[in-house]
């Protein structure tokens, strides 16, 4: 018996730049009223995911960062960051590569300048950014740095492949065509998700997940139900159970119906 889901925000019950459907709405608050744990699982800031559980009308810990944080509340139950060390080695390196990055240190974006990428990824997101020279930031808390290409997603793909040699002591994956994503190793969707399993004392057969992007392939991982949407990448479905219905078919309530018992 299912009794934690653990889900993907954007692109799993989130339409790509649009809105929760009724019916997602409906589905989440009907399992939660029934007892089981649903819990958000995504790469988003902790501010913003935490502001997504409480429209969605949800008391559970937030999983962001791909995993580096869960939060219950004001309270930190688990988190993992980068080094000032890594940080300044990823910074040097996109430097050289001339590709825009995010920082994120104790949940606030930075950007360099006021540039295309940030606004575009902060009006998708409906995120606030501020503008800082990255030598300026003490970097003691850095939960990710984000690196962004609009124009050019076969780079992103190759820099995937490409990277983790370069940075071995990283989690490195890409979370959208355009976005790659760096953390602490132990900053996986993954590691969190496990960290809940064993908080609340559950087997692993009792988690759902689900997800739509190559940063949920770890989120499957720790399912014992694993699902990826029908929008899902071709890399996601190889790791899945099962595949729903797509985002704009309303798959995730698809896949509720199908393997969780009320």
């Amino acid at each position: 018996m299912i009794k934690l889901v653990a889900t993907d925000i954007d692109g799993t019950i989130l339409i790509p730049e649009g809105e929760f459907t009724q019916k997602v709405k409906d589905c989440i608050r009907r399992i939660s009223s029934n007892g089981i744990k649903v819990v958000l699982v995504t790469g988003r800031m902790n501010a913003a995911a935490t502001r997504i559980a409480e429209d969605l009308g949800l008391n559970t810990p937030v999983v962001s960062y791909q995993g580096g944080l869960v939060t219950l509340g004001s309270q930190k139950l688990y988190e993992r960051y980068l080094t000032k060390e890594q940080c300044e080695r990823i910074l040097e390196w996109a430097k050289s590569e001339k590709i825009h990055i995010n920082l994120y240190n104790d949940d606030i974006l930075y950007s360099e300048s006021d540039c295309y990428e940030v606004q575009r990824y902060c009006n998708n997101l409906h995120t606030e950014f501020s503008v800082k020279k990255f030598t300026e930031i003490e970097k003691n808390k850095i939960n990710k740095l984000l690196a962004i290409d609009y124009n050019n997603p076969d780079r992103i793909n190759l820099l995937e492949k490409e990277l983790p040699t370069i940075f071995p002591d990283l989690y490195i994956v890409k979370s959208t065509p355009y976005f790659l994503e760096f953390s602490n190793p132990e900053a996986s969707k993954s590691c969190a998700v496990k960290f809940l399993q064993n908080y609340w004392g559950l087997k692993q057969e009792e988690i759902l997940t689900i997800g739509d992007q190559n940063n949920d392939i770890e989120l499957l991982k720790a399912g014992g139900i694993k699902i990826a949407m029908g929008n899902a990448t071709d890399e996601l479905k190889k790791h899945a159970d099962y595949i729903t219905e797509s985002v704009f078919d309303d798959g995730f309530v698809s896949a509720i119906n199908r393997f969780v018992q009320l």
